[in-house]
């Protein structure tokens, strides 16, 4: 794939972009060539008229949404109208619909959809025999925008190669929007209200294409959730934290507010999104015959008043499939202490068998199996524009199998309790976001390499002359921003000779490490100036397409005093708080707590 990149406008399977005509002959070949449990009540959002976001509409500048309306520099909600300067709405559209608060009772039925998300993307094209068939499975799925956020994390400096890692955020959803979502979710009473993100997992494919990386969040984690502005209506939601559900983003104007909120938390690039429902994991669960999983006792998951999610297996190894799967996906009561930690564990064990089976499973050769895989998940699947696409889907599908289950690792964010719910655990949680955004292993079986102190061709102009702008990065998972911290900083460096640097006090910023960033080569040498008379090395200054001038982010390793802290030696181990789970291990098996045994 070119320099590995699966990113922006698609996936790339060569050094340019695909063309529609490339798609079109690619897709002519057939293949191309190169309990949940019960959660506290909260306020929810009550939505109108449900949305149609873009299924299967051709990528332009603008965007559509509707089924198969081409995409031009308007919008169109309709079925497939072209699009003009304006934006008209179709049947589905929501227009002026009221929303109201309401207090909504607990939730029954929970469920990790992101297994057929990754079930989706290593088969997705294989199964396509003809132009047409391929556009009907285009027409299946569904689009939604990236970020509704109003910024982004930096994105990732590209490694020795070019090459650049790939950030996606899976998302299970728990909306109740269809009979047969209702059927599986129960709390029929919460039919048609906003959805929950109660999975959200970011998956991490290394620059390399040599490992992945899981993070899972727990779905009652709180922090704060970020402006979102709702693309369909334009409704803007402000900030609301910083104890916030999670989940609660999804509502928010859609997958996109999840983004953001992952971002604003992490300050790790997402490059991309999918989202799956509640029947999503019934087919694809049923498509695949059947995924093995183990328990060390008789599990039935059901109280003396009802709760639970059903389960019911022997001691020992079971293949489960369909509704079955659904119940162990769901699972907490019977799992370990009967917290949404366990149902975690639970999830990621079911991961790896699922991606086992879809490596050792010969029948996944048979042309009507891929079929109706790729049907299934074509029609669970709710992406971003940038996998809009089953050509987009298959080469990211292609980059994703390039890591070998040995190589990949799940986690679970480092948390703390606070009263029933939980809060990133200081220090280990930035820990880990921080080994994702350097793009190191959490097998601990790599390490990044130092980059070489290597001064600018470009000299710098006079310190008077060097306009920089001062951003406040200094928030972490677990501590705000320091009040007022980019005009400090400014101060200093006025004081010291840089007469143009001034602060920017609408952007707060999650870095670690203080950086100085740079938008191209000739201003390399300005930056590494800035960098040099702060006592921060050369490889501080870092060439980022997101300023537009020489930008100085004040990390959290400079929440005070004059200078940044002097860099320690990092210690670039995993936490061990991850409860890190490899790919590879055939022998996990879930604790049963004896009260739910039979």
């Amino acid at each position: 794939m070119g320099q590995n990149s699966v990113r922006g406008e698609g996936v790339s399977s060569g050094a340019g972009t695909h063309e529609a005509t490339s798609e079109r002959s690619r897709a002519e070949g057939g293949r191309p060539d190169s309990d949940a449990g019960e959660a506290e009540p909260h306020a929810r959002d009550t939505k109108g008229p449900g949305r149609s976001r873009g299924k299967g509409g051709a990528a332009g500048e603008g965007r559509a949404r509707g089924k198969g309306g081409a995409k031009g520099e308007g919008r169109s909600s309709g079925k497939g109208g072209p699009q003009g300067e304006g934006r008209a709405r179709g049947k589905e559209a929501r227009g002026s619909r009221s929303r109201t608060r309401r207090a909504a009772p607990r939730r029954k039925r929970r469920v990790l959809r992101w297994s057929a998300t990754i079930l989706a993307v290593l088969i997705l094209g294989t199964a396509g025999a003809g132009y047409l068939y391929y556009q009907h499975l285009n027409s299946n799925l569904e689009t939604d925008d990236l970020n509704l956020g109003d910024h982004r994390a930096p994105a990732p400096t590209p490694n020795a190669a070019g090459q650049t890692p790939l950030n996606i955020l899976l998302i299970g959803s728990d909306a109740r929007d269809s009979k047969e979502n209702q059927k599986l979710g129960g709390a029929k009473d919460t039919f048609g209200g906003p959805p929950l993100a109660d999975v959200q997992m970011l998956l991490h494919l290394s620059a390399d294409r040599t490992n992945m990386s899981m993070i899972s969040m727990p779905r009652d984690t709180l922090l704060t959730i970020p402006k979102c502005t709702d693309p369909d209506d334009g409704k803007v939601y402000d900030e609301l934290g910083p104890r916030a559900m999670t989940n609660e983003s999804l509502g928010r104007g859609g997958p996109g507010c999840t983004v953001a909120t992952w971002e604003k938390l992490t300050n790790i690039r997402i490059d991309h999104f999918m989202m799956v429902d509640f029947s999503g994991v019934v087919s694809m669960a049923d498509a695949i015959g059947g995924v093995p999983v183990c328990v060390d006792k008789n599990i039935h998951s059901r109280t003396s008043t009802g709760k639970g999610s059903g389960l019911k297996l022997p001691k020992g190894t079971s293949k489960i499939q369909g509704e079955q799967a659904l119940q162990w996906l769901r699972t907490r009561y019977g799992f370990e202490d009967g917290s949404d930690i366990g149902r975690a564990k639970a999830q990621h064990m079911y991961m790896n068998s699922l991606v086992r089976t879809l490596r050792e499973n010969a029948s996944l050769t048979s042309p009507n199996r891929l079929r109706k895989l790729a049907e299934n998940a074509t029609r669970a699947l709710k992406v971003d524009p940038g996998l809009g696409t089953v050509l987009k889907l298959y080469d990211l599908g292609n980059e994703l199998k390039k890591v070998s289950p040995e190589r990949t690792t799940m986690t679970t964010m480092p948390f703390e309790y606070s009263g029933s719910r939980v809060v990133p655990k200081p220090g280990d949680a930035e820990q880990l976001f921080r080994l994702v955004r350097d793009d190191i292993p959490l097998d601990g079986k790599g390490k990044k390499k130092k980059p070489k102190e290597k001064p600018s061709d470009d000299p710098a102009a006079p310190d008077a002359d060097i306009a920089v702008q001062v951003q406040n990065g200094t928030r972490t998972a677990t501590e705000p921003a320091v009040s007022g911290r980019a005009g400090t900083v400014a101060q200093l460096l006025t004081a010291a000779g840089f007469a143009k640097a001034a602060p920017d006090t609408a952007t707060a910023l999650t870095e670690a490490r203080t950086v100085v960033r740079y938008p191209s080569v000739e201003l390399e040498g300005d930056a590494q100036r800035v960098a040099k008379s702060l006592g921060l090395p050369l490889s501080a200054a870092k060439r980022s397409t997101d300023v537009s001038g020489v930008t100085l982010v004040v990390g959290a390793d400079w929440r005070e005093g004059d200078k940044p802290e002097k860099a320690k030696k990092q210690d670039d181990s995993t936490p061990k708080s991850a409860d890190a789970l490899n790919g590879s291990d055939k022998k996990a098996c879930m604790k049963v707590d004896p009260n739910f045994t039979w």
